[in-house]
This record gives structure tokens, sequence and C-alpha cells, in this order.
């Protein structure tokens, strides 16, 4: 059965809307990556600086929902058609997040050190991984399934992969599938323990790179068996264990996700005309990612990693970047490509790709994407998209 996007909503460092997003991305802006100390140290972080909208409940105000809230009226109208076309009962949810309400809590924590108490306002539920999807469903009144997944790195990705099941099952006609995370000191903080933060603005496949800069996003997409411009074609999961947070250098369970992935879509290597990267610009992954790929695909697919103008937005990664690859193909009639923007020389030592450069256009529609997301203990997702 072949599934449909029917719309997308997406917030990040490059904008707030589709309209916004969609130019500075392929303008290689990094301007949204900005420098910060409010989480304990200065870092470069990709911000979304929207006026989000107010959430009355105490058991959900946090920034994670109010990203998802954002991101959910940009798809309203196409949400509230499912909903009557299908029922609420017929509509479901699937987030991936790693990260929720976590910065509520430290806000909280940070009260009680200064005032002994817990302030009026904060409720555990707002950092619960599942609050997005609770709030998302008790927001629109649905009573279908909802849920969340968190996979770090991939949580998104494998969250379109349930959604596919809910849909294919009979359990759903509709799903709202997508992602979100926010900023907070426990991420910023974890990678930096783990040295895999950058001192500078990342460089995804640079000489220089040396880390990431963590962003934070919404992307919220309607996947159904409505017939729309895009379909969602085939999904591709793996996991090799190889350790608890670097990859493993043989890249053998990626190339299994992305042929996956390929196999599901009925396509062939050549036949994908864009590839995004996960590309995150540490050592590790870019180099394994550099040999998977070029195992794969050779040096001839065009690919990017969108992370040096957002940010690694974590759990809503794999989501914001497929929002990336449908805006090309709805939006972008001469086939303009995302540029791979690093400020940086091309690291010679990794495997031959072909990496994008800003202005460069395929000069017709571009009809097949794919996109990986990786992530700790060797969590492999990759999706393949097309035009209709």
């Amino acid at each position: 059965m072949t599934l449909y996007l029917n719309d997308v909503g997406l917030l990040c460092a490059l904008g707030n809307s589709r309209s916004d997003i969609l130019p500075r991305l392929l303008q290689g802006d990094r301007s949204g990556l900005v420098a910060t100390s409010e989480f304990g140290f200065p870092a470069i972080v990709g911000q979304v600086t929207a006026q989000l909208p107010e959430i009355e409940s105490p058991f959900y105000n946090c920034r994670n929902n109010q990203l998802l809230l954002a991101a959910l009226s940009q798809i309203r109208t196409t949400v509230d058609s499912m909903i009557a076309k299908f029922g609420n009962h017929r509509v479901g949810v699937v987030l991936g997040t790693s990260t929720s309400g976590v910065r509520n809590t430290e806000l909280a924590l940070r009260y009680v050190a200064e005032h002994g108490t817990l302030p009026e306002q904060f409720h555990y539920k707002q950092q619960q991984m599942g609050a997005g999807a609770d709030f998302l469903a008790a927001h629109l009144g649905l009573t279908a399934p909802a849920y969340t997944i968190s996979t770090a790195c991939s949580s998104s990705g494998k969250a379109f992969a349930s959604a596919c099941r809910l849909i294919n099952l009979g359990l759903c006609d509709a799903v709202i599938v997508g992602g979100a995370d926010s900023l907070c000191s426990l991420t910023l903080h974890g990678f930096a323990a783990l040295e895999s933060l950058s001192t500078g603005y990342c460089k995804p496949f640079g000489r220089h790179r040396n880390g990431i800069n963590i962003g934070e996003a919404a992307s919220l997409f309607v996947l159904s068996k409505e017939q729309s411009a895009v379909a969602l074609l085939g999904i591709g999961a793996s996991s090799d264990a190889y350790h608890f947070s670097a990859p493993d250098p043989e890249g053998t369970a990626v190339i299994t996700a992305m042929q996956q992935a390929l196999n599901d879509a009925g396509k062939q290597a050549d036949e994908v005309d864009y590839l995004n990267l996960h590309g995150t610009a540490t050592v590790l992954n870019d180099a394994m990612e550099s040999k998977a790929v070029n195992t794969l695909f050779g040096s001839h697919v065009a690919a990017s990693s969108s992370k040096g103008m957002t940010g690694h937005t974590l759990g809503a990664a794999a989501a914001l970047e497929l929002g990336f690859c449908w805006l090309l193909m709805t939006n972008n009639e001469h086939g303009a490509l995302i540029p791979n923007i690093n400020d940086d020389e091309l690291d010679s030592e990794l495997p031959s790709l072909n990496l994008v450069q800003k202005g460069t256009t395929l000069g017709r529609n571009i009809h097949v994407c794919q996109s990986n997301s990786f992530a700790f203990g060797g969590n492999n997702v990759s999706i393949v998209i097309a035009r209709v």
C-alpha cells in the first residue's frame, strides 16, 4: 500500500515556516546558529526564534510542546480535513524526541535551589517522553493510538516506520507523525562530556571538523492513504550495537538500512536524485557515513548534510530533514539542491562523495530523495520519498 505525505509543518534555526526555511536552506544560511551561554557554558546552538503559542494546561506547558503546537498550526487545515473524513478515532499520533520537556525540569530544580520548593507551574508530565503525543492527541480530541518513540537521534525516523504500520494494519487512516526536540543543558553538557560538541561552528565532512552544534526543531507531517504530491516509498532500519556512542567504522549496518529503504521503495541507488546525510560533523560519524555511502552509491549521488545550518536537532532530526526533502520536491521546480555548508575545506582522506556546492541545481524536478539518521548504539534509519 502506497502512503503519502500530505502536508508538513516545520520550525528550526532556519526559520519558522516552510516559506522562510526553503530559500535560506538553499542559500546555505548559517545565521540561525548563534552563540549562547544560557546552558551553563559558551556554545553555538541552532535556536528557534518564533514567538511560540501559549499552552494553558500545566500538564503540557513546556517549550517542546509549544514547538509542536506551532508546527501543528501550519498543517491544521489538513489535519482537520482528515479528522472530518475519518473520525477522531482513526487519526493517530506518533512522535520522536530525545529531550521532551527536560528543560522545564532543569529550570524547576534551579528554582528549588533558590527557593526550597518547586514552582507552581511545574508538573513532571512536562518532561515525560510521551508528553508530546499525549498533548497533541488531547489538543485535537483524538482517540486513536498516540505514542512517542525515543531512540536518540533516529527517534523521529523510527516514528515514520511505526506510523506506516498503524495504517497498514488498519488501526488508523491517517497519522500525525514527526518529532520535536528543544534545547536543554542535559544534552549540551552530555555531548560536551563525550567531547563531541564543536568548539565553533560545526563542519560536516570538513577537514577540521571537531563535533556537533546542537539545535532545536519541530517537524510534523500528515501521513495517509490519500494521494498527494509526495509518497513515502521505503524505510530501512538496522542496529549494530557496536558501541554505546561511537559508530561502527565499517558502516555495515548503515549500508543495510540504506539498502533496505531502497528495496522497500523498489528503487535502485542510481535512481536517487538527492541524499540527505546524517552528517553530524563528528570525526567518526562523517568517516563512517562517507564509507557507507560511497560503498552503496559510489561518488555520483548528490549529497549533503543540512546540519551546518540547523545544528543537530537530535530526536527531531530525521523528521526535520525529511521535511527539507519534501520541500525540495514540492516548491522547487528547477531542482535546486541543499548545499553542504561547513566553511572549511573538505576532508580529502574521506571516501569520495558528491557533496553539493552552493547554487547547484539538477535543472529539473527532483523525483526521489533519501534521508539518513543514525543514533547511539548503532540505531539507524533511512527513508526514501518520491514525487508522485
